[in-house]
Formats: C-alpha cells, sequence, structure tokens
C-alpha cells in the first residue's frame, strides 16, 4: 500500500521500525534528481550548505570534486529526541495515532536504523561525518564544520 494512502495506525503503529525504513522512498534515494537539479543551477563560484535525509554519500559522493567538500552530520538517539522535544514535535506524529507510544517508539527506531545506514555509507566512502550528541557545544560544532569547509565568517 502508497505510504499517503495509508492510517496514521498503518504508517507508524503497524509495522515495523525495519518495514518503515525499508519501504520509506526518501530514505533510498527518491527525489535525489530534484535536490541535484536545483544545486546545479546555481553559480559555479558560490558556495552552498545543502542538507537533508535524501543526500546519502553514496549519491553524492561520485559528484563531488573533492571528498572533503561534504560532511554529514549525524545525530545520536539521544540528542534526536532532545531537540524534538524542544521544539515540541516529538509527539506530533505519534498523537495522531491510536497508540502513540508504540508509534514514537517505531518512529525513533526508524530513525537508528536510517542514521546507521548513512554511516555506513560514509564509511564505504571515505567522506567524513561529525557525531552530533550533546558533547560539542554548539560553538565547538560550528567551528568543526567551519574548518571542514575552510569557512571564514566574521563575527555579528
Amino acid at each position: 500500500m502508497q505510504f499517503i494512502e495509508m492510517s496514521m495506525d498503518e504508517r507508524w503503529v503497524n509495522r515495523t521500525a525495519q518495514v518503515m525504513f525499508d519501504t520509506f522512498h526518501w530514505f533510498h534515494g527518491e527525489a535525489f534528481s530534484c535536490i541535484l537539479d536545483d544545486l546545479l543551477n546555481l553559480p559555479a563560484d558560490r558556495k552552498v550548505i545543502a542538507e537533508g535525509f535524501r543526500l546519502l554519500p553514496l549519491l553524492v559522493e561520485p559528484l563531488l570534486a573533492s571528498p572533503g567538500n561534504a560532511l554529514w552530520l549525524l545525530s545520536s538517539p539521544e540528542f534526536r529526541r532532545k531537540a524534538f522535544t524542544e521544539r515540541g514535535s516529538l509527539w506530533s506524529i505519534p498523537n495522531k495515532t491510536s497508540n502513540p507510544e508504540k508509534a514514537l517508539q517505531n518512529q525513533l527506531e526508524r530513525e537508528v536504523l536510517f542514521e546507521k545506514h548513512l554511516s555506513r555509507q560514509i564509511e564505504s566512502t571515505g567522506l567524513r561525518s561529525i557525531r552530533v550528541d550533546g558533547v560539542l557545544s554548539e560553538d565547538e560544532l560550528y567551528a568543526a564544520v567551519s574548518r571542514q569547509f575552510e569557512l571564514e565568517f566574521e563575527d555579528a
């Protein structure tokens, strides 16, 4: 059954996290070509930071002029849950189901599966990642990303 046609319970409660991961098309490259078209239409002399879970390392790596031109931020499950909680969106999807606790568990487990998938792709391509787990401060993370891309910013 197509995702769009499913009820919220069919999407988030009645399926395992593994099935949810396996069948979520955006985790497997769908629509990557649309993002690529947008990026290719930008001026060649501009530095661009593109982000999103559709930018899979195996798809991005062959297009890079240098491996240093890509970086993935991989959040720990604890950090992800904290971020969703602070945004007020942790229960947005689960509360639309008949079993919010099960839906949240499935959703968070699916995210862990995706992060492991990304980690394997990053390792196999030799690209870089930074673990976002709250150990690095925002300033330290900002500095690490800036160093990776050789970015210089003026203080505000």
